[in-house]
C-alpha cells in the first residue's frame, strides 16, 4: 500500500470481529452460518468505505469464530483490495505444517494480502482444550514456550525451508521437502500477539509485527495506552538492534462506539468506558484498555491523543457483529468520515 510523501507508514485502520452468534430475539447472528457469512458482507462492506483491514478473533469451545482459513479465503475471493488477517490464532491449537498450507492458500486466493496474527493465545473456556486437539505439550515445557516453538517451525516452512525427508525407498533420502503451495511474502506478514513488555521486545528480535490488544497481562499503574506505547518502543528498539531489513508494522485494538442515533445511545449511551480497567487474569495482575463511546467530535479528539494509537500503524476497531452487517457498516462509515482523520488516517485511494 501507498504511504505518504515524506516516507512515515500511513496509518491503517481495519476491523476485527469475534465473530459471536446467539439464539436471542435481539440478536443478528443467531447462527453460526450467520455468523460466517456476514462477516464476508462486512468486509466486502469495509473495503468499499476505504477501511484497510479485515481481521477476526479464534477461539474455540465457544460460540464465536474458531477456523480462520476457510473464512479468510472466501474474503479474499469476495474483496479485492482489503487486508484479510486474524487477531489471533492460538498455536497451542494447531498443526504448524497443515497451518503453513492453510496460509499459503488463503494469501494466494486474497494476492498476497493475508495479515497472519499468531500467539500462545488467551485463556479459552475448555480444560486444557489444546491437548483435545491431540497437541498436548512435550512434558517439562510451558504453554508459551510450546507455542514459541511451533511459530519457529511455521515460519520455516512458509519460508520455504525443508521440513522433511524425501523418501528414497521407504528409508529417509538425503533431500528435505518443503510445504506446498508457497505464498512470496508471507514470512513478513506474520504478526504476534504480545500482552507484556517482554513478549514485545522478543517479538522485535524475532522479526514477526507486534500486534497488541485491548489487555496487557501487566500493570504498572500508569495508563494503558502509555504502557502500551512503552510496549511499542521496546519491540521497535529490539527490532532495529537486531538488524532486520524491513520496516516492521505495528497494531493496536481499540473498542470505538460513536453515539449517532437514539439506538446507539440506547445501546451504548450508559457506558463507563471513559477508564481503564485492572483485574487479575491468568493469575496476575492486567490492565485492560478503555473503550471509546460518545459523539464522534468527542471520540476523535479522545482518540488522537491516545500514546499507543499514535505509535502503532494499524488500528484494530472491535466491532458489535451480532448487531448486523448494515448497523456495523454504518459504524464504520462514521468513523471513517468523522473520527479516523483526528490520528491521520486517510482512505488509501485519497494518498498520493
Amino acid at each position: 500500500m501507498s504511504s505518504p510523501a515524506d516516507g512515515t507508514p500511513r496509518k491503517r485502520i481495519g476491523f476485527l470481529s469475534f465473530g459471536h452468534w446467539q439464539e436471542a430475539e435481539w440478536s443478528k447472528t443467531p447462527t453460526p452460518q450467520d455468523a460466517l457469512a456476514q462477516t464476508v458482507e462486512l468486509a466486502v462492506a469495509a473495503e468499499e468505505l476505504g477501511v484497510d483491514g479485515a481481521y477476526v478473533r479464534v477461539h474455540h469451545f465457544a460460540r464465536q469464530l474458531s477456523a480462520p482459513f476457510p473464512l479468510l479465503s472466501a474474503i479474499g475471493v469476495r474483496t479485492s483490495r482489503i487486508e484479510i488477517g486474524t487477531g489471533v490464532i492460538d498455536l497451542r491449537y494447531e498443526n504448524p505444517l497443515y497451518m503453513a498450507e492453510d496460509a499459503a492458500v488463503a494469501d494466494l486466493l486474497s494476492g498476497g494480502r493475508l495479515q497472519l496474527g499468531i500467539s500462545r493465545g488467551s485463556p479459552e473456556p475448555a480444560y486444557r482444550g489444546a491437548d483435545s486437539f491431540g497437541y498436548a505439550p512435550p512434558e517439562g515445557t510451558s504453554d508459551g514456550d510450546y507455542a514459541r516453538a511451533k511459530a519457529e517451525l511455521f515460519r520455516a516452512a512458509i519460508a520455504g525451508a525443508g521440513v522433511v525427508h524425501a523418501d528414497a525407498g521407504g528409508q529417509p533420502g538425503p533431500g528435505m521437502l518443503a510445504i506446498q503451495p508457497q505464498s512470496p511474502g508471507l514470512p513478513e506478514r506474520i504478526w504476534w500477539g504480545s500482552g507484556s513488555r517482554e513478549t514485545a521486545a522478543w517479538v522485535g528480535e524475532q522479526g514477526m509485527n507486534l500486534m497488541s490488544s485491548t489487555l496487557l497481562l501487566e500493570d504498572t499503574a500508569v495508563p494503558f495506552d502509555e504502557l502500551q506505547a512503552e510496549q511499542i518502543a521496546l519491540f521497535r528498539t529490539a527490532w532495529d538492534e537486531a538488524g532486520h531489513p524491513r520496516a516492521p508494522r505495528v497494531s493496536v485494538s481499540r473498542s470505538v462506539l460513536p453515539i449517532t442515533s437514539d439506538l446507539d445511545r440506547r445501546l451504548f449511551g450508559g457506558r463507563d468506558a471513559g477508564q481503564d480497567q485492572v483485574g487479575w487474569l491468568d493469575g496476575a495482575l492486567a490492565r485492560f484498555g478503555r473503550s471509546y463511546t460518545g459523539e464522534p467530535d468527542l471520540i476523535a479528539a479522545e482518540l488522537a491523543e491516545d500514546a499507543a494509537v499514535a505509535a502503532a500503524d494499524t488500528l484494530l476497531l472491535t466491532v458489535p457483529n451480532q448487531l448486523g452487517v448494515e448497523y456495523n457498516a454504518r459504524m464504520l462509515e462514521t468513523i471513517v468520515r468523522h473520527v479516523a482523520p483526528a490520528i491521520g488516517w486517510a482512505p488509501a485511494a485519497s494518498v498520493a
